[in-house]
């Protein structure tokens, strides 16, 4: 199935989440001379105009990266940089376009730094293909991501950063999500793997964390946001990250984020919570 589409959702509260995350993680690889390679499973168009039709119709970013935009200078120190790459891809100020995942990678990487970008959709891909064309850094490609894990891992560089975030538009989805990084990190027990995961309905959420702590894996942090109560209703509620090889200190990092993130996008109503699921 291939109807899912990130531009509708783009800079939305699950967005905010997973590329802050995901910018404290690459920062703290970047804070170490050795290279890096970072592999994006399913990695979109790469970066979102927030003024287009797709992203316009649902406009879920004014509920996310747009009530945090103004209100920059209030966040915690470990969102800065964040904020700091979305004022630099704005610099008029005002706010019409949105990184995705491969865009903060790239704005991150070093130059003894490489990243793989895979992506199945054909239109997502030839925005992606065309947005890095010419990179020596960046290598485009489109097929399955969760296959791509078994070709590309381990890598020359032994460290990596892995993103897997797939839109669960099947419910396989799930299954094959904890299957691939279980396999990935067999062949690469070292790598951080991010996966981020909706929560529509809390049993599917739940389900999806019991099989990772069942997976036999170690050192997973986990990092979820809800903007209300879990309910029965369609429609994403929250979201959340689980990190296997945490960088040192990520958790007390996301506790100040996560905190934030909680006033800021939700208020009382909203919960979150930062746990390690499986020690090291």
């Amino acid at each position: 199935m291939l109807s899912y589409l990130h531009a509708f959702h783009a800079g939305n509260h699950a967005d905010v989440l997973k590329h802050c995350v995901l910018t404290l993680v690459l920062e703290y690889l970047a804070g170490k001379d050795k290279p890096f390679l970072y592999v994006d499973t399913h990695a979109g168009a790469g970066r979102y105009d927030l003024r287009a039709d797709r992203t316009a119709l649902t406009r879920e970013y004014e509920r996310g990266i747009a009530r945090i935009w103004q209100q920059g200078a209030d966040a915690p120190a470990a969102m800065q940089r964040y904020l700091q790459l979305i004022r630099d891809l704005n610099p008029a100020g005002e706010l019409h376009r949105y990184p995705g995942s491969p865009w903060i990678a790239r704005s991150l990487l070093r130059a003894q730094d490489r990243a793989r970008l895979f992506e199945l959709h054909p239109n997502e891909y030839q925005q992606l293909r065309t947005l890095f064309a010419g990179s020596r850094q960046i290598r485009t490609e489109q097929g399955d991501g969760f296959l791509a894990l078994r070709a590309v891992l381990p890598p020359a560089e032994r460290r990596a950063v892995i993103l897997v975030d797939p839109p669960y538009e099947v419910k396989s989805d799930y299954q094959t999500v904890v299957q691939a990084v279980t396999a990935a990190q067999r062949k690469f027990p070292t790598g951080v793997y991010l996966v981020w995961y909706p929560v529509l309905t809390r049993k599917q959420a739940s389900r999806l964390e019991s099989d990772m702590v069942r997976s036999g894996m170690r050192n997973i942090l986990l990092a979820e946001l809800t903007l209300c109560a879990d309910t029965q209703h369609a429609g994403m509620t929250g979201s959340g990250m689980m990190i296997i090889n945490p960088p040192w200190q990520l958790g007390a990092a996301l506790e100040t984020v996560l905190a934030y993130l909680r006033q800021a996008l939700a208020g009382e109503g909203g919960r979150y919570r930062v746990q390690q699921l499986v020690e090291q």
